[in-house]
């Protein structure tokens, strides 16, 4: 037994020297690669989406939807490469936060900028939207085909923010109930 605590020690020793070394070389080859050091900060994949949608022309946004929808991630991204110029990881996540978060073609010259579309009249969807609110046992449903996610969403924050009254009106517009059935919804959201 004694002649084998000799060796177990000069094994532990060079194990140790082993691990040792490999962490300093992987340190050192981690400060000499550029841009390991920080990550860059994760955007917003809706405003990615958004902002990638915005780069298309109504042919290419056509055609990269086709590729998503046929499961084509790579095509999609490689026409995305191509149209805007933009690096391969570029390309990739704006591929998929146009496949997370799909945006409709809006031509150049009707871009507005966030918060001008309630100056406009509110858009017709060809579906109806159902936005459910309950507190308790009181429940409120709105329907209307003026509404989205993206439009209730912002109700929800005007309401959640104290501003019940601006979320009221909002609602309004966007729907085909009275300002007292959207006051009794709004104060179900609020918490």
């Amino acid at each position: 037994m004694e002649s084998l605590i000799i060796p177990i020690l000069i094994l532990a020793i060079v194990g140790a020297s082993v691990l040792l070394m490999a962490r300093a070389l992987g340190r050192r080859g981690a400060h000499a690669r550029p841009g390991s050091a920080a990550p860059q900060p994760e955007r917003d994949p809706v405003e990615l989406a958004r902002a990638a949608a915005a780069k298309l022309s109504q042919e290419q946004h056509r055609r990269l939807y086709a590729l998503i929808a046929q499961g084509q991630a790579m095509a999609a991204i490689k026409l995305y490469f191509d149209s805007t110029g933009e690096g391969l990881r570029a390309s990739r996540d704006a591929v998929g936060a146009l496949a997370a978060h799909p945006q409709p073609f809006r031509p150049a010259a009707s871009q507005q900028a966030p918060g001008d579309e309630e100056d406009d009249t509110p858009q017709r969807f060809p579906y109806r939207y159902r936005a459910i609110a309950s507190k308790g046992d009181v429940t409120r449903e709105v329907s209307s085909n003026m509404l989205n996610d993206e439009i209730y969403g912002r109700i929800r924050t005007l309401a959640k923010s104290g501003d019940a009254e601006a979320a009221a009106t909002a609602l309004t517009r966007h729907s085909d109930i009275s300002m007292k059935q959207a006051r009794e919804f709004i104060a179900l959201l609020d918490d």
